[in-house]
């Protein structure tokens, strides 16, 4: 049981005045990421589900004795949705210290989301991307700040398929998710090279990705068999709160204050497969992810 937790993040760290934002984080290892987070700040849970988001909250508040976790509603689906999120923050809070990109889809049939992207890619990449660049310049502004972006080791098993990058051609459900895996960490580790140019200053502003082990959540839900799989094999598992650390971690922990572009698992850094580590196709799902969303991002 030990051996499966894996690594826990010591830091006491608190964030006193500091604004976080969780998103998906009304279960799972999201929901024990805020629930970590509130005992040291404000939290703002970003969820579709406003319920299920409100019930989370609620237990955070009671559990933390911290007033200040706030619900707003994010459908990662949707950019319009993104759009009004980021609006209605960047008009309520001046300050944007940390950004979780933590919420996912996993082994969905086959759809698409309202702007016709599919559905992995369009919720586990192309949302958080968007969201990230809304955000960017309350984030630069409230510096130091940091983005954590939630991937997988799943990343090892996945490939950007420009040509079909939608799955109009073939689809299989665990590579979709693999891909939007891989594209978590290509774009972590292109915004960072973007944010720390060639500046070779303290860096105040980081971007990292991580794999936070194979947890007993919801995440499955989509596929029965592996539904089935995680009960009989929960023992093997982490728990949700096991599975936060690495998120956990990398918001928190002083020694990462100028550590950016890493990928890490068990609080520590972590392989990254030879595709997570190729410049070129991370620069072009760059280009093509701003076109998909029509944004300019230089």
């Amino acid at each position: 049981r030990r051996y499966v937790a894996g690594g826990q993040c010591k830091s006491t760290a608190k964030l006193e005045g500091k604004v976080v934002i969780v998103t998906g984080a009304n279960t799972g290892i999201g929901k024990e990421t805020a629930r970590d987070l509130a005992r040291r700040g404000k939290v703002i849970i970003a969820c579709r589900d406003i319920v299920k988001a409100e019930a989370a909250a609620s237990e955070i508040r009671a559990d933390t004795g911290n007033q200040q976790v706030i619900v707003k509603k994010l459908d990662l689906a949707n950019t319009k949705s993104i759009r009004e999120f980021a609006e209605k923050f960047l008009a309520e809070e001046k300050e944007l210290h940390i950004l979780i990109n933590n919420a996912g889809v996993m082994l969905c049939p086959y759809s698409k989301t309202a702007d016709g992207f599919e559905m992995h890619l369009g919720v586990n990449h192309l949302g958080h991307f968007l969201l990230t660049f809304l955000l960017l310049e309350r984030l630069k502004q409230s510096a130091p700040a940091r983005i954590v972006n939630v991937s997988s080791m799943a990343h090892h098993g996945g490939r950007i398929r420009f040509h079909d990058l939608h799955g109009e051609k073939s689809y299989n459900r665990g590579l979709a998710y693999c891909h939007s895996k891989l594209a978590n960490v290509l774009f972590t580790r292109e915004l960072a090279r973007r944010l720390q140019g060639k500046s070779q200053r303290t860096v105040e502003f980081t971007a990292n990705a991580l794999h936070p082990g194979s947890v007993y959540s919801e995440l499955v839900r989509h596929s029965f068999l592996m539904s089935w799989l995680w009960k009989i094999f929960s023992f093997f598992l982490k728990t949700p709160w096991e599975g936060a650390q690495t998120s956990i971690y990398c918001a928190v922990a002083e020694e990462l204050d100028s550590v950016t572009g890493q990928y890490f698992s068990d609080c520590q850094p972590a392989y990254v497969s030879p595709r997570g580590r190729d410049d070129e196709t991370a620069k072009k799902l760059w280009s093509v992810s701003c076109e998909l969303l029509h944004i300019q991002w230089d």
